[in-house]
């Protein structure tokens, strides 16, 4: 194989139940497995993981062109709270903006409600003097002595990481940077976090709580990461490595380790780029992309082929999910709705006798019930296969062999036995739950986002996703439901799409009124040339331009895609798609007001993956061949049991069609196909499912 032009590529997807590796052997030609991930040490299920295919596949580690992994290191540090000791370097007399945050309560009924702390206690918000103001001047120049003075502090509380945010460092970043380099003199072996290069953004906390953020996780990012390459090394793959972003793009390894926030959400994006690339393969305009894995669930929008995209995220929400009880982040990010609602998902009877299912997992130690590792609270997983969504033969690749019995008695003892019903009524009330949970999110997600749910397609990935996808299509109005080739390890196939891409923001705030359009022209020069520096030898692509305008006296923005700035009505192109943005949004305009642009964007890539139309289906479908076995299984409409003819989805050539109720089988997940749906296989081994009952 290595005489070939061709040289294999890996995927490696880190998540809080199973690791998911992809080996592309050759284009189009994959072999992958999911492995229960190794908490203590997440390497240890990445090596075993890869050591395996390639003894499969029969591919020598030298072979291997192209390594690309997403890992959920950072978000784990940051909700467990196990990063750096971190010390925060700011303007004097603005170290309790941490604190402060946005002056409100996140849930104004609850006298008992109580704030998350911050990452940085108060007596490591060390202050210095020094004073920049919005326009970027200088009104007070930075004391050095003050800086200087902060080293011995360092030192004697053993800080690991500092970050260093000053006001107004977006518009000049002098100060930071000397601050950067005294600190660098006199503590070499600390590694420094600029607001000014991490998030060179307005509004003080959030850019404070990115900046705090990023040197919290970075020692433990950069440590696991060298780690990981090292040990690659060891095993003869001697390929670059590269990490999924959070916004669906690839970066190095080297710029992964100073800026792991940014790896935040790199599996989920993972999936998105899978999910556009499926919707742009089957011309599917609208649709939700629906990635259910072990611990969590996500839901994104696609439009027109593409996620939609933000710049705001919130990372640990502590408080029953709630928006404002997480760390907000300012980076590039896949616009998402993520609940804790997995296929390790625990179910239990709350102090009202209600059925409730997560936020906690079992994740993969001990895992759910029937797994037979020691779990004794019942998982959605249990519940599955229970009501017989699982087909336990070809469940994991025979790698685990889920026993019926252990989660039957888990369902019993915890929620059966407390509400006087039998195990099966109690697998039911849990899948009700959190497909409900799920439905909902997607509701939500989608009114925030200005759109309806109902008439959009479902693309469903994860090793949950397909058993659930069904169910929560008809919650929210979708007749249409598309299972991609290879779902069950979605977002590592998705890492394998992705390009070599980057994504860098600036505020200048430039009134529409009197607008400067030299200054909006050299900001993008500036923002271009950082571009190519950072991807190398990249060739660019691709490159899209975005403003965030808002009416002055606002506090937020909405988002505008730029036409090509060289138009020299530029002004008025930007008014037009602003004033059409925020009609759509709020459903008015505001005639007369002044218009402002805040912040800028520039996103650059390389090439990505072609995205062609796969061949039209036959006129005339094929019958299925006769199913390996039946099974029963449950209705969750009519709660009925029906024999369920089980396939294996490598029995199915391409325009098989196949009527509900059936389970098709893999190694990586189940597609359930209830009463009333219908199962064609399409070009390219996807799987489409569409409703009879409208």
């Amino acid at each position: 194989m290595s005489m070939t032009s061709y040289r294999p590529r890996l995927a490696v997807d880190i998540g809080g139940t199973f690791t998911d590796i992809v080996l592309e052997t050759a284009p189009e030609q994959f072999l992958s497995g999911k492995y229960l991930t190794t908490h203590a040490a997440p390497e240890q299920a990445v090596l075993s993981g890869v050591r395996d295919l390639l003894a499969q596949a029969r591919v020598a580690p030298a072979d291997i062109g192209h390594v690309v992994h997403g890992t959920t290191l950072a978000t784990n540090a940051l909700i467990e709270r196990t990063g750096a000791k971190t010390a925060l370097v700011t303007t004097k007399g603005f170290r309790d903006s941490l604190e402060i945050a946005f002056e409100h309560r996140f849930d104004v009924s609850d006298i008992n409600m109580e704030r998350p702390l911050p990452l940085v206690p108060r007596n490591l918000r060390l202050e210095v003097d020094e004073r920049i103001v919005a326009d970027g001047s200088v009104l007070r120049e930075l004391d050095e002595a003050s800086v200087r003075a902060l080293v011995p502090i360092v030192r004697a509380e053993a800080i690991e990481a500092v970050a260093v945010c000053l006001l107004h460092s977006y518009a000049n970043p002098a100060h930071e940077i000397r601050v950067s380099d005294i600190l660098a003199e006199a503590l070499p072996d600390i590694p420094v976090t600029l607001s000014s290069t991490i998030c060179p953004e307005i509004r003080e906390y959030e850019r404070a709580t990115t900046t705090v953020a990023n040197a919290f996780v970075q020692p433990i990012m950069e440590s696991y990461l060298k780690r990981l390459a090292q040990q690659f090394r060891d095993l003869g793959i001697t390929a670059p490595v590269m990490l999924m972003t959070s916004a669906g793009g690839l970066t190095s390894l080297e710029r992964a380790c100073v800026e792991p926030i940014k790896l935040v959400e790199s599996g989920p994006a993972g999936g998105a780029v899978l999910a556009a690339h499926i919707a742009r393969m089957l011309e599917i305009d609208a649709a939700i992309a629906f990635d259910m894995g072990g611990t969590t669930a996500k839901l994104v929008l696609i439009d027109n082929g593409e996620p939609h995209h933000s710049r705001h995220l919130e990372v640990a929400r502590a408080y029953r999910y709630l928006r404002g009880s997480g760390l907000p982040m300012r980076v590039p990010v896949i616009d998402l709705v993520e609940i804790g609602a997995g296929g390790g998902s625990l179910g239990a009877v709350d102090t009202l006798g209600l059925v409730t299912v997560g936020p906690r997992s079992a994740g993969s130690e001990p895992g759910p019930a029937s797994y037979g590792r020691g779990g004794t609270q019942p998982a959605v997983t249990d519940a599955d296969l229970l009501l017989g969504r699982i087909d336990p033969q070809s469940f994991a690749g025979g790698k685990i062999m889920p026993n019926v019995q252990l989660a039957e008695a888990a369902l019993t003892r915890a929620i059966a036995e407390p509400l006087g019903i039998d195990a099966r009524a109690a697998a039911l009330a849990m899948l009700e739950v959190v497909d409900e949970n799920m439905a909902n999110a997607g509701r939500v997600h989608a009114t925030d986002n200005g759109v309806e749910p109902d008439g959009r397609t479902l693309i469903a990935f994860g090793g949950a996703a397909p058993m659930h996808a069904a169910r929560i299509a008809r919650k929210l109005g979708i007749d249409r439901v598309v299972v991609p080739f290879g779902a069950g390890v979605g977002s590592a196939h998705g890492f394998l799409i992705a390009p070599v891409a980057c994504e860098l923001a600036r505020t200048r705030l430039l009134p529409l009124k009197d607008f400067d359009i030299g200054a909006m022209q050299q900001l993008f020069a500036d923002l271009s040339a950082e571009a190519h520096v950072i991807l190398g030898d990249t060739e660019i692509v691709q490159q899209q331009r975005t403003v965030y305008a808002r009416y002055r006296g606002q506090g937020h923005e909405v988002q505008i895609p730029l036409p090509d700035t060289t138009y020299a009505d530029i002004p008025e192109r930007i008014r037009t798609a602003f004033e059409d943005e925020y009609h759509r949004h709020f459903g008015r305009i505001i005639p007369g007001m002044d218009i402002e642009c805040v912040t800028w964007t520039l996103a650059a890539g390389g090439q990505t993956s072609a995205s062609r139309p796969l061949p039209a289906k036959a006129d005339t479908p094929l019958a299925a061949p006769p199913p390996r076995r039946y099974q029963s299984l449950a209705d969750p409409v009519t709660l009925e049991d029906a024999p369920a003819a089980i396939h294996l989805r490598d029995d199915l050539p391409v325009d098989t069609i196949i009527n509900g109720p059936a389970v098709i089988a893999e190694a990586e997940t189940n597609t359930v196909v209830p009463a009333g749906f219908t199962a064609r296989i399409l070009p390219g081994r996807h799987i489409l499912l569409t409703s009879e009952v409208k």
